[in-house]
């Protein structure tokens, strides 16, 4: 985020954003330990391909989401 649009955040705005990112957070929990889960059964081919998919797809949304609340962090 730029420093223009830090500023033009208000104090609300930037809480509600924290909020939403602990929230992300969560969510995001929820999935990981679901995929986890799947990778503990025995899948066909296809299947360890969707679940590959989708365990990189969570890791890349859980380091979106560190960098979002790292970003919260620093501009506090």
């Amino acid at each position: 985020m730029s420093k223009t649009v830090q500023s033009a955040l208000t104090f609300e705005q930037a809480q509600e954003i924290r909020r939403l990112a602990h929230e992300l957070s969560n969510a995001l929990e929820v999935v990981i330990q679901t995929s986890y889960l799947l990778g503990t059964l025995e899948l066909d081919a296809s299947a360890r391909q969707w679940h590959g998919m989708l365990d990189n797809g969570v890791k890349q949304a859980i380091e979106i989401n560190q960098k979002l609340r790292d970003h919260l962090r620093v501009s506090d």
